[in-house]
């Protein structure tokens, strides 16, 4: 099975524009990009794909030993990379995909012309010793697994809202709780395990390609102080803060979203 196939690839906008590669996050597949996609494709090509597990991957190329990790996700996007052939690419990772892109770019370089790290998180988990502060406590992770194992329909109603932010606009809500509930859910609860208890601190200063990190005004997943962490460890990166609520802000505000992309990929580019 070739890499194209197995991540139902995507590719549009201009032949020959400088590379974006935009990379979902959890419970999400490449249909969550659709608002920001036809800013971009102007004046880039624009590649978009499913994570395998999600959307209209190859499902039957999902394996727990792979992808038990983000190690098993960064070495599909590297092989995406390598298959597509189109050069150095900026990638847009979302929520998780952001550290699967730090992964990536720390292996192979040479494949990327930047990153974006879209409402990243290396690492959920509060270290009060390292004065480290993820958002939430190990309690609060065992608890939102624990929930998430016992009625995976249940939480993602609950919990898909909260996430999404923005309560004056429930159909973003709504929207984030379907494509959670798209997910099968066996495969959604090792993928929330990789996404909620991985730990990529360290990781953060083997990245050496220009790097934005776009953190939004307000994120029950991803508060102010992680994004301003990512940037600190990072070597020259840029960090902005948009104006955006909630954890999408390619549903939530994608015209400031697709706006910000292009700004540092045109550059990048």
């Amino acid at each position: 099975m070739d890499a194209r196939g197995r991540n139902h690839v995507t590719v549009t906008g201009r032949t020959g524009g400088p590379v974006v590669m935009l990379a979902h996050g959890f419970g999400c597949d490449q249909n969550l990009w659709r608002l920001v996609v036809p800013a971009l494709e102007r004046d880039f090509t624009v590649v978009l794909f499913d994570h395998v597990g999600a959307g209209n991957s190859q499902l039957s190329a999902w394996s727990r030993e792979r992808y038990s990790s983000l190690d098993g996700y960064a070495d599909d996007v590297l092989e995406l990379i390598r298959e597509l052939a189109l050069g150095p690419v900026t990638f847009v990772g979302h929520s998780v995909s952001a550290m699967m892109g730090v992964l990536a770019a720390a292996r192979e370089p040479e494949a990327f012309a930047g990153l974006v790290l879209l409402a990243p998180s290396p690492c959920f988990i509060d270290d009060p010793d390292a004065g480290y502060r993820g958002g939430f406590s190990t309690e609060d992770i065992d608890e939102l697994l624990g929930s998430l194992d016992a009625n995976y329909l249940g939480w993602s109603g609950a919990m898909a809202p909260v996430i999404m932010g923005n309560p004056d606009r429930p159909e973003l809500g709504e929207e984030l709780t379907n494509s959670f509930c798209r997910t099968d859910p066996e495969i959604a609860r090792v993928f929330a395990r990789v996404t909620f208890l991985s730990d990529n601190r360290a990781d953060l200063a083997s990245v050496t390609v220009p790097t934005l990190v776009a953190q939004c005004s307000s994120d029950a997943l991803a508060p102010p102080e992680v994004g301003a962490f990512v940037h600190a460890q990072i070597p020259g990166s840029r960090l902005i803060t948009l104006n955006a609520t909630g954890h999408c802000p390619q549903l939530a505000a994608p015209e400031e979203t697709a706006a910000a992309i292009a700004a540092f990929a045109g550059a990048a580019g």
